[in-house]
């Protein structure tokens, strides 16, 4: 992706989120130099837990077709989650764009509720896992959608309408989409490891390569390894 392109979607994307009342926290708007001096000093968080924008095209460059938003607010560490104490939780804003692929993936370790924020319809393809943890073709799927259990075939499509949400375990494969418009997604989950913990069913990275055509308005997490 071209960091031109990146600038132009957080802009968007603020814009978006913020018509839903969702304000994103102050060091949102940091720029690179305060984000640096920040995180050296008072804000190391920040950078050791990967809080921030997050803009990805899967490696595939095809963001309007294939592609997600993402803004981690808060998330714990993965040696609180192994001490199984201290901060175990994790928080995000997505954008799903209308028709915008969320390939096909699953966590090792991460739980999550799924939330339709607002705007189109949020739509799941749901799989189980075998045994082995590849895609089970042949088994059910039963999730629960705020508290109620639903049961659909391999490859089931679950649809949440704003206000609605769904919680997956580990191991329950899910590629999701906007049905109608863009939708605003919340993601509430134990600690969140966008390093270790996807498992994609298809051999695509989880982050963009990113060419320097002008300088970035703010920093993406994964920027952070490179540019702090």
């Amino acid at each position: 992706m071209q960091r031109s392109e990146i600038n132009e979607i957080l802009t968007e994307s603020d814009r978006f989120v913020r018509s839903f009342g969702y304000v994103l926290p102050p060091f949102a708007y940091w720029d690179p130099e305060e984000m640096r001096r920040r995180t050296g000093s008072d804000a190391g968080d920040i950078r050791a837990n990967r809080l921030g924008w997050d803009i990805t095209d899967y490696g595939q460059e095809k963001f309007a077709d294939l592609g997600l938003f993402l803004f981690t607010v808060r998330n714990g560490s993965a040696a609180d989650l192994a001490r199984g104490r201290g901060m175990l939780y994790a928080e995000k804003i997505m954008i799903s764009r209308k028709d915008q692929l969320s390939p096909m993936h699953r966590h090792v370790i991460k739980a999550e509720d799924i939330i339709n924020r607002g705007g189109g319809t949020l739509v799941l393809e749901l799989f189980a896992s075998a045994a082995d943890g590849a895609i089970d073709p042949a088994s059910d799927v039963t999730v629960v959608t705020d508290g109620v259990v639903r049961r659909l075939g391999p490859g089931g499509l679950l649809k949440l309408d704003p206000g609605e949400s769904v919680t997956l375990m580990p191991g329950v494969w899910h590629a999701f989409w906007g049905e109608g418009a863009d939708v605003l997604i919340g993601e509430v989950s134990t600690v969140n490891d966008d390093l270790t913990d996807n498992v994609f069913r298809d051999p695509i990275g989880r982050f963009s390569t990113i060419a320097e055509d002008e300088s970035p308005r703010h920093l993406l997490v994964s920027d952070y390894d490179t540019w702090l």
